[in-house]
C-alpha cells in the first residue's frame, strides 16, 4: 500500500472513533433524539424532589415510559412541580402514584408511576394527585442517630 491509503485508512478509523465516542456520550446524557415518538404532558407536586433531574427517566414497571422535562418551584404551596412528558402509547388511571425512586442504592433517581385501578384515565396537562417525595439519605441517617441517642438517656 502506499502512503496516501494508508493515511486514508487512518483517517477513516479516527473519524469512526470519533463517532462513537459522540454516539456514547450523547447516551449517557441521555441526550440523543432517538425518541421521536408522540408525547403528552402530566404534572406531579411533591414535598421533596430530592436529586431528581431534567430529562430524568419515567418509568412504569421499570419500563421507560417518559422523561422529566421541567422542575419549578410553586411559592403559593411550596411545594417542587414536576412536569413529565410521557409517551402516548402509555395511558395511565387517574388514580396512578408517582414516587421519587433511586436507581440502586445512591444512583440517579426518576419518577416511579404505579398504576391504580380507575378505569378513567390520565388526559393531556392533566395532574397526578398521589404522590410520594424522595427518600433523602441524610434525613434518614439522622433520624437514626437522633433514635439511638435517645434510646441512651433513657437507659440513664
Amino acid at each position: 500500500m502506499n502512503r496516501k491509503v494508508l493515511d486514508l485508512w487512518v483517517g477513516v478509523f479516527v473519524a469512526i472513533g470519533f463517532l462513537s465516542l459522540l454516539f456514547l456520550a450523547l447516551k449517557v446524557g441521555n441526550l440523543s433524539g432517538s425518541n421521536f415518538a408522540e408525547t403528552y404532558v402530566l404534572q406531579a407536586k411533591f414535598d421533596n424532589i430530592g436529586g431528581l433531574k431534567v430529562r430524568g427517566p419515567v418509568k412504569s414497571a421499570g419500563v421507560v415510559v417518559g422523561r422529566v422535562s421541567e422542575i419549578h418551584f410553586d411559592p403559593q404551596t411550596y411545594e417542587a412541580v414536576v412536569t413529565m412528558t410521557v409517551d402516548t402509547r402509555f395511558k395511565f388511571p387517574k388514580d396512578t402514584f408517582a414516587s421519587i425512586l433511586t436507581s440502586g442504592l445512591l444512583g440517579e433517581q426518576y419518577i416511579g408511576l404505579d398504576v391504580g385501578g380507575d378505569e378513567k384515565m390520565l388526559s393531556p396537562g392533566d395532574s397526578i394527585s398521589k404522590t410520594q417525595s424522595a427518600v433523602v439519605l441524610e434525613k434518614l441517617i439522622s433520624q437514626f442517630l437522633f433514635n439511638k441517642a435517645s434510646e441512651g438517656q433513657d437507659k440513664k
